[in-house]
């Protein structure tokens, strides 16, 4: 039976592909996306490769959601999460504030998007969902940045690119697997203690 047929690597590379292609014409968010791409690279048989791709949202009728351009604080805090589209570039500002940006529920406008992130004596979080392939750099005299959470990026994820620029601050990226469940805090806590169990 075909169900039953055992699928082969290539045409699980094939899966996640179609749903790369699917993210990019904003039918999945970065959190669908990964936890879709857990399903195909799971499948042992056709049966359960084609789950991957099963209750797909519909097209797009008409329009896109507004697109979000910039988005921080400035001596205060920010929240940004839910359903958003993130264009090519995406700005984050944070002076002397504490601004969280969350990307799991976002949408992204093709296969790559640049975060760029201005902070002064203030704190910039951004989580990510695992199987993302996050690219973090820049410069921050006088202050931190830091990554949290496996780098389990698949070989055709969409790649989210953070750029830092700023002094006397810090900029914390976490990548958030599905397990992981509260609210930041607690998020940060689960993924500051599975570091440390990592850590030689």
């Amino acid at each position: 039976m075909e169900g039953s047929r055992h699928v082969s690597d290539l045409e699980r590379e094939d899966a996640v592909r179609s749903l790369r292609d699917e993210l990019v014409a904003g039918r999945l968010t970065l959190d669908e996306f990964s936890a879709r791409v857990d399903i195909a690279y799971g499948a042992r048989t056709a049966d359960e490769l084609v789950r991957a791709r099963e209750h797909l949202p519909a097209p797009p009728a008409g329009h896109r959601r507004p697109s979000v351009r910039l988005s921080g604080a400035v001596l205060g805090r920010a929240i940004r999460r839910g359903r958003m589209l993130i264009r090519r570039r995406m700005a984050v500002v944070g002076v002397a504030a504490d601004v969280d940006l969350d990307l799991r529920e976002a949408e992204i406008e093709g296969e790559r998007a640049t975060v760029s992130v201005f902070v002064a004596f203030g704190n910039v979080d951004i989580y990510v969902p695992e199987k993302i392939d996050v690219v973090v750099g820049g410069l921050i005299p006088f202050g931190r940045h830091r990554e949290w959470g496996r780098d389990t990026a698949t070989p055709d994820a969409p790649t989210v690119r953070v750029r830092i620029f700023g002094c006397f601050g810090t900029v914390d990226v976490w990548r958030v697997s599905r397990d992981v469940q509260g609210d930041y805090g607690e998020i940060q806590e689960q993924l500051e203690e599975r570091q440390r169990r990592l850590a030689p």
